[in-house]
């Protein structure tokens, strides 16, 4: 219920407002079924818009701290993000990444959608970074079609570092569907750049093959030097 409400009324009519989304290849994404969703990431608001433009009830993974903050703030943000339907992932541990990939595979064999920004944070410069192979293991593992998503303005409607939310157009394009099975057990690492570099053609972005998050960490050190 609470999804829907969010979308429909309390949440998905601001963002229409503000991003007057455009929306090409939508068709691309099955009716019915498990399917995965691997779009680059540009701001926080990139999973609001999936969620928006995309008919079927979408489900990311989000960080344990977006579940055990403390006072008001902490509490708000815990219940908006389980009503919204999104999966805590512990991404401190050891077993971090295998309990993740447990948790999308969950939501792929219930016949969900799974979305997911498989540059694994936001790109710093618009670029579009080398991918965790994360995303590529569950689609081998379940065999649900991977859907390509490109966004774009997401980051002039919420631009980083800031709280504010402006006027920009956006634009959520999915591609054709991609499929992977046993011949691709072998090679998830392969796969995921090849993912990656047809996400930066499609959207006329420079491709980087280097982790976004290296990337931010070494500016953080430059600006500290």
């Amino acid at each position: 219920m609470w999804y829907r409400l969010f979308k429909h009324v309390l949440l998905g009519p601001l963002l229409r407002l503000l991003g007057r989304p455009e929306i090409e290849g939508l068709h691309h994404v099955p009716d019915s079924g498990p399917v995965i969703i691997a779009a680059n990431h540009l701001a926080f608001i990139d999973s609001l818009y999936l969620a928006l433009v995309l008919p079927r009830r979408v489900t990311f993974l989000a960080k344990m701290e977006y579940f055990t903050g403390t006072g008001l703030k902490g509490r708000c943000t815990r219940w908006f993000y389980t009503v919204a339907g999104q999966v805590p992932v512990d991404r401190t541990g050891g077993s971090a990444a295998a309990d993740a990939l447990a948790a999308a595979t969950r939501i792929l064999e219930s016949g969900g959608v799974w979305a997911i920004h498989p540059e694994g944070t936001r790109s710093p410069d618009g670029r579009i970074y080398r991918g965790r192979t994360g995303t590529l293991r569950v689609a081998i593992a379940t065999g649900a079609p991977v859907i390509p998503v490109v966004l774009s303005g997401t980051d002039r409607v919420n631009p980083r570092g800031s709280r504010r939310w402006r006027f920009a157009k956006v634009r959520v394009g999915f591609g054709a569907p991609r499929y992977y099975g046993a011949a691709d057990h072998h090679h998830p690492r392969a796969a995921t750049d090849e993912l990656m570099r047809d996400l930066a053609a499609r959207a006329g972005r420079p491709y980087v093959d280097r982790y976004a998050a290296t990337f931010a960490h070494d500016r953080t050190q430059v600006r500290s030097a």
